[in-house]
């Protein structure tokens, strides 16, 4: 039994407080006010008989036992969440056939768990999952080859598809490690190096590009690389810096040590994650899955690349259904 003034909230709010030192980032993640905020963390702290953070400084820092209760903090909070995802796809036990196309920025972490929490649901169902580029998941769900797909948003609508929001993935620029001195004037630091770019045939490409466009930012075309992992291994070994998201930054996690991510040093844009089915499903089946797969981008992705890079709290987030 929790002690009395130990809420659910109340551990959301020291988690997104401890991630980004800031009352108003933990407001903007938890959907709160600044009072509210505040009045969650004393409302903890009291129960606890303990500070968690120093209230003296800005950014907001933990103290010994705030980083102590932090690690048991997020533990029950990620268990949560994977508890939520599996009670969420319950009641899809009824289906019979599923293909399911989804993105390859999703390898790593989360096709696994998904593909184990509706294996575990669809007990009586043929089952088949592809992992793709964008462009081709969405070909495969135009040409009706797949009744669900996950797969970046192009933004436009099509006959016979209905579109999930799913996560909000802000582009970022990452360079070799040490290259940038100066964060208030990036391109001046990476000038003598190349931007490596995507492979003009890919959707994360287009978006790119047509962003650089937008702004008449101009640099010279000297690498183009399809895979993602190959892209980040050429800016580790420092051949030059790139553009991309960060869910493709978090697939890189051997490199880390080797890689630099900052915000974009021109003019701001993300992409939308979503999930497409055909408009003849019923509507409650590619719900159920969406808000299954939002729980899981929250707790194996959002978590860990906030975690990692705090400034992204409240830019790479999840779109609520």
């Amino acid at each position: 039994m929790l002690m009395k003034g130990v809420t659910l909230r109340g551990l959301e709010v020291f988690a997104a407080l401890a991630t980004t030192g800031s009352v108003a980032q933990a407001a903007e993640i938890t959907g709160l006010s600044l009072p509210a905020v505040s009045q969650q963390l004393r409302n903890l702290e009291k129960a606890l008989g303990a500070a968690l953070v120093d209230h003296g400084r800005r950014p907001m820092v933990l103290t010994p036992a705030g980083r102590s209760f932090l690690a048991r903090t997020e533990a029950v909070l990620s268990e949560l969440r994977l508890a939520q995802s599996e009670l969420t796809v319950m009641d899809l036990s009824e289906l019979t056939t599923l293909s399911f196309g989804l993105i390859d920025d999703f390898d790593n972490d989360l096709t696994p768990r998904l593909v184990t929490i509706l294996a575990e649901s669809l007990t009586r169902c043929r089952f088949k999952m592809i992992t793709a580029p964008s462009l081709e998941i969405s070909e495969a769900m135009e040409a009706r080859r797949l009744h669900i797909a996950v797969a970046a948003s192009t933004g436009e609508l099509r006959e016979g598809i209905v579109e999930y929001p799913l996560v909000r993935d802000p582009f970022i620029l990452v360079a070799p490690r040490g290259t940038v001195s100066d964060r208030q004037n990036i391109m001046a630091d990476l000038s003598d190096l190349p931007l490596l770019r995507y492979a003009r045939e890919q959707l994360i490409s287009r978006q790119i590009e047509a962003q650089l466009a937008r702004h008449k930012l101009q640099f010279e075309e000297r690498f183009e690389i399809g895979s993602h992992l190959a892209l980040m291994a050429m800016v580790a070994r420092r051949i030059g810096w790139t553009v991309t998201t960060p869910l493709g930054y978090m697939r890189a996690g051997r490199f880390h040590d080797d890689l630099e991510a900052f915000p974009l040093p021109f003019a701001a844009f993300s992409r939308t994650i979503s999930l497409f089915a055909a408009a003849d499903w019923a509507d409650r089946v590619p719900r159920d899955v969406a808000q299954t797969i939002r729980r899981l981008v929250d707790s194996q992705m959002i978590g860990p690349a906030t975690a990692r890079l705090p400034w992204l709290a409240g830019q790479l987030r999840v779109i609520d259904g």
